[in-house]
């Protein structure tokens, strides 16, 4: 059961802060596809909706993800919105979060984007049970990846939410990925991400405990060295101008119980896995 590639000393050094844009490549207009990655959920895409199977814990995380929203879009120092919310959802895999966002009563339209296709149309064939959504245009799903996307050129194409829940550890240049995602954040909107902190707990827990000997999720989904810690994450988004002005940033970390399910607690961010929301300074 010996994993691979990772010694202490490499678990030490890697697990230091360094600047999100260390990540970064030349070209902020590079696809962040990984052909492996996609290989690796295309593979999983017939378990997706089994509450039991491989997508177990995202499906117990999904409350959770909704809770993180609503505390965002409440903490904000001016009036939270009054209109409908339109959301993106990108990297939404099979749908679990988008099609529970599409069901509330403040939303107006989930965008869901994946570049896999199998996955994809997982999501689409459970969307079409539910005549409120799919067929509706309420919810829509479209295989691209955020770069494949137009940019929008103007407010109304804009959304009030870009949700990035367990894909930012699944990129290898989160830097211009997230670069890529910044315009589609209409002024006065959030960015929320849901991912994991690089540190040694979190090594034990995800990649030794989680895929080696419990097996709460398949061999080879993270890569360790791909997790960005909470503070690299703020601090990149405090360096781009016209957002995280007058401390519109929040995290929180979680982490899963066994029998009970995930919990949100204070302090995990810094050493396990966490939610992450930032706005966009409104206009």
């Amino acid at each position: 059961m010996a994993i691979r590639g990772t010694s202490l000393r490499n678990l030490l050094l890697s697990s230091k802060p360094t600047p999100l844009r260390h990540y970064s490549s030349s070209s902020s207009a590079a696809s962040s596809v990984n052909p492996t990655e996609v290989s690796h959920f295309n593979a999983l895409a017939s378990t997706w909706w089994d509450p039991h199977g491989s997508s177990r814990l995202l499906h117990l995380m999904n409350p959770l993800r909704h809770d993180f929203i609503t505390s965002c879009l409440t903490s904000q120092k001016s009036p939270a919105p009054s209109h409908k919310l339109r959301y993106l959802d990108v990297g939404c895999g099979g749908g679990i979060f988008a099609e529970s966002a599409a069901r509330l009563g403040n939303t107006a339209t989930v965008t869901g984007i994946d570049p896999s296709t199998e996955v994809l149309k997982v999501a689409q064939e459970h969307a079409r049970q539910d005549p409120m959504l799919y067929p509706s245009g309420r919810l829509q799903y479209l295989n691209k990846s955020i770069e494949g996307l137009p940019i929008p050129q103007n407010v109304e194409e804009q959304f009030d939410v870009l949700t990035l829940f367990e894909v930012i550890e699944h990129i290898s240049q989160p830097a211009p990925f997230l670069q890529s995602c910044l315009p589609f954040v209409k002024p006065g909107g959030w960015l929320v991400l849901s991912t994991i902190a690089r540190t040694w707990a979190s090594w034990l827990t995800t990649k030794f405990v989680a895929e080696e000997v419990v097996r709460l999720v398949p061999r080879g989904t993270h890569e360790w060295s791909k997790y960005v810690n909470e503070i690299e994450m703020r601090q990149y988004f405090q360096s781009q101008k016209g957002w995280a002005s007058e401390g519109a940033v929040r995290a929180m970390g979680c982490v899963y119980v066994p029998g009970l399910g995930w919990r949100m607690v204070s302090g995990g961010e810094r050493w396990g896995n966490y939610f992450f929301g930032v706005r966009k300074d409104p206009g």
